[in-house]
């Protein structure tokens, strides 16, 4: 036994030496969490409730309204800018300038629904929404997000405040109209995460709105505050379905509209954006959304009738928004703030809580490694071939056909065949009349009074009408005499009716006896083309109803062709 315990000692002891040391264990970094405490805890308090403010910034004002922006930068250290109308080489200087004097770098946002071209000239656009949601391919918008994306990057700008997700059950609806992809829920989601998708893919963040939902109201939340008068069953099952689905699919930002909805909000007349309820807890509590929550403009009507300047920024930030928008006095707010802060209305882990998820989305937006915007080539990269390439893959796809009797398109026609065109509406159809004329024999009729107009065309055997709109965005009926004389030509001749305008512009009209009816969504050079295309058969129709027009034409309708 003396000489065993020595040997089984000697042998354990063998086995521990072999035995492996586990190597250390690396230790990963947060890097985001570390820049963005890092920042925090450097800073006073007035520069963490500044962080709080993106207001309106434009490169087409006085350099009195730059001095204003810099005194707020240097004097309240506001956290970011929304620029409005201008020119890409003059925002780009002043976006570098502004960050220049800027201590912590500055949130850059714009609303580009439908590219830059809506707040600068000299850049490319995209159709409207409702346009992008006549196509079934949402590969398509899903590449119109991301060179929207990349048209931002190139711009210094890190949030584009779309898309827009309200679902425009109302063709009344004043303010949202073609900024919607439409009425049907499941398409509009579609839509909107395909868009999301594919500008996120750039860095460039997405901002859903307007939450909880804009799209069934007809007033403007611009001049007063819109009533949704909907149970807060149809509202969760149709205006909040998109934001739902894009929450668990990760789109960064959310804007709460200016909006009265008594079945959410019992407080007669408060508006959802200062609202608690709607805010903390149906939008963060109940739908556990932790991305950043931003205001509408707090200019608007909507929210600035409700109280006093400062009062309105504070009862939003108490309600639970993240970054209080287009304020109407951003000293006074900031202010007003700081001292339910120190009166302890306002704690400091609501106010960190804020701060810090806006300096987590400035370092997602890279902004942990600020770079100024490089001028030189500025203005021709923001308008390449693709920007027109999928200008025109988008109206080729959109165009909807939505009535062709005896499949009368594609059209054939004979040298014998004599041809009328009458134009309507307040803008040009010359290029859709030389597109029309290039392929048949076409004779234009439109100066013409509408007496001589109906006598003339029994010497036709078909008769082009097509209805022209200056402002594609507008969604009212056409004009009582438009439609009177498409009913009475319908009547007593083959037509067929072309629309450069929203599909809202037939609403009115009685369309039993047209042959044909397109919808070309918008009055741009290519739609012209591409629906001349159609007609005589160089190109399909493609397209769906985004929205109806009347019970006969449906959301989802939309006759197929081949070339």
């Amino acid at each position: 036994m003396k000489k065993i315990l020595p040997l089984v000692l000697l042998a354990t002891l063998t086995l521990a030496s072999c035995a492996k040391i586990p190597a250390k264990r690396t230790i990963e970094i947060d890097h985001k969490t570390q820049w963005v405490d890092s920042v925090y805890n450097s800073m006073s308090l007035k520069e963490k409730v500044g962080q709080l403010f993106m207001v309106s910034a434009y490169s087409n004002r006085s350099e009195s309204h730059t001095d204003s922006i810099q005194q707020l930068i240097n004097d309240y250290h506001i956290g970011g800018l929304i620029f409005f109308q201008g020119g890409p080489m003059r925002q780009a200087k002043q976006t570098n300038h502004y960050q220049s004097i800027s201590k912590v770098p500055l949130f850059i946002g714009v609303d580009g629904e439908w590219g830059l071209n809506m707040r600068l000239d000299s850049t490319s656009r995209y159709p409207y929404n409702m346009t992008l949601g006549a196509i079934s391919n949402n590969d398509i918008v899903k590449k119109i997000g991301e060179q929207i994306g990349k048209d931002c990057n190139r711009m210094g700008i890190h949030i584009n405040f779309a898309p827009v997700v309200d679902i425009n059950t109302n063709s009344k609806n004043p303010v949202i109209g073609v900024r919607s992809f439409g009425e049907d829920k499941v398409n509009v989601t579609e839509k909107a995460w395909a868009f999301t998708d594919g500008m996120q893919s750039t860095g460039v963040l997405a901002c859903a709105k307007h939450f909880p939902g804009h799209g069934d109201t007809d007033t403007d939340s611009h001049k007063t505050l819109p009533t949704v008068s909907f149970s807060k069953e149809r509202i969760n099952e149709i205006e909040l379905y998109p934001y739902k689905e894009l929450f668990k699919k990760g789109i960064a930002g959310v804007m709460v509209a200016h909006l009265n909805v008594p079945s959410l909000e019992s407080q007669e007349g408060l508006p959802s954006s200062l609202s608690y309820k709607i805010v903390s807890e149906l939008l963060k509590d109940q739908l556990n959304y932790d991305g950043l929550i931003f205001t509408d403009a707090l200019n608007m009507k909507g929210a600035a009738d409700y109280g006093e300047p400062g009062d309105i920024d504070l009862a939003a930030f108490k309600a639970g928004n993240d970054v209080l928008l287009f304020t109407v006095d951003a000293p006074k707010a900031i202010l007003k703030i700081m001292e339910a802060h120190d009166q302890e209305s306002i704690s400091e882990a609501r106010l960190a809580h804020s701060v810090k998820k806006i300096l987590g989305a400035k370092f997602d937006a890279g902004l942990n490694n600020y770079a100024p915007i490089k001028m030189e080539g500025l203005v021709n990269d923001l308008n390449q071939d693709i920007n027109v390439e999928l200008y025109a893959a988008a109206i080729e796809n959109a165009i909807t056909l939505i009535k062709n009797e005896n499949q009368m398109l594609p059209l054939k026609t004979s040298a014998k065949d004599t041809i009328a065109f009458l134009k309507l509406g307040d803008a040009s159809a010359d290029q859709f009349l030389t597109e029309l004329k290039s392929r048949a024999h076409v004779i234009d009729i439109s100066s013409l009074s509408a007496k001589l107009t109906l006598e003339k065309l029994s010497e036709y055997d078909k008769i082009f009408i097509s209805h022209h709109r200056e402002n594609s965005r507008i969604t009212s009926a056409i004009s009582d005499e438009d439609r009177h004389l498409i009913e009475s030509i319908s009547k007593n001749h083959k037509t067929i009716l072309t629309v450069f305008a929203s599909q809202y512009s037939l609403k009115e009209t009685d369309l039993k006896d047209v042959e044909s009816v397109l919808v070309a969504y918008e009055n741009s050079e290519v739609a012209n083309r591409i629906t001349a295309d159609i007609i005589f058969g160089a190109a399909d129709a493609k397209g769906t109803l985004p929205a109806s027009i009347t019970n006969d034409f449906s959301v989802n309708t939309g006759i197929k062709t081949s070339k």
